[in-house]
């Protein structure tokens, strides 16, 4: 059984896109690799939880076997929790925070209310206010290959922190991601290689199955939405 999601724009300059999905029965998948962090609630046997999830440098399998429903808040890149950084939070080494009561749950000793889909961005508002929530600047930056009037050693501290990954490991998943997602819409996989900046054929199977899980050929099959850094609860 494959996910549906649904997904909207956010207000706020610190979010990427808010997804949600609802799931019945069994189902195996995907959990690509992916640069962004993710905050994510899910209703599960009448309980809520409140999960903060790290990038993904590899792809993994899952399986859940629940009902549920979620909603996910994919991090603008450089966008951090300073309190529980990237780098502790990767490759699936989830934080769940304890719950205060059926509709709150504690963060930093306050109890807070759980986000609902709809006023997510007053959510991200309050965090930010409340320092709890931060962006690096320095990250576009870096990304877009501006000048810096940093030392290298600065910069790539920064970087590290706010991120958990090197600038070559997050273009390599997004180049993997842009790549899968031109697969998807069915373009032909020459033509995707010299799109997503791949030296051929082989230098781009390496990638997706890496990244992605699956070769070139695979991908036209695999759904979309596994292109989110959404992990439904094993």
């Amino acid at each position: 059984m494959s996910f549906t999601f649904q997904h909207r724009a956010s207000d706020s300059p610190l979010v990427e896109t808010i997804w949600r999905t609802d799931h019945v029965g069994v189902s195996s998948f995907t959990s690509v690799a992916a640069a962004n962090s993710e905050i994510v609630v899910t209703k599960l046997n009448g309980r809520t939880t409140f999960t903060v999830r790290g990038p993904e440098t590899r792809f993994s399998p899952a399986t859940v076997d629940a009902d549920f429903e979620a909603f996910g808040i994919i991090l603008k890149l450089g966008t951090y929790m300073p309190h529980l950084p990237a780098s502790r939070l990767m490759n699936r080494n989830d934080v769940t925070l304890p719950e205060a009561t059926k509709q709150s749950f504690w963060l930093l000793g306050s109890a807070w209310q759980f986000p609902d889909f709809e006023n997510v961005d007053t959510f991200i508002s309050r965090l930010v206010r409340e320092g709890l929530l931060a962006y690096d600047p320095l990250i576009s930056q870096v990304m877009q290959n501006r000048p810096l009037d940093l030392s290298v050693r600065t910069v790539r501290r920064r970087f590290l922190n706010a991120t958990g990954l090197t600038q070559g490991e997050i273009h390599q998943i997004e180049r993997a991601r842009l790549a899968a997602s031109l697969l998807m819409s069915g373009k032909p996989i020459l033509d995707v290689v010299e799109e997503a900046g791949y030296f051929d054929q082989p230098h781009m199977t390496r990638s997706l199955k890496r990244f992605i899980g699956e070769t070139p050929s695979q991908i036209p099959a695999v759904s979309m939405s596994l292109l989110y850094n959404t992990q439904p609860p094993e």
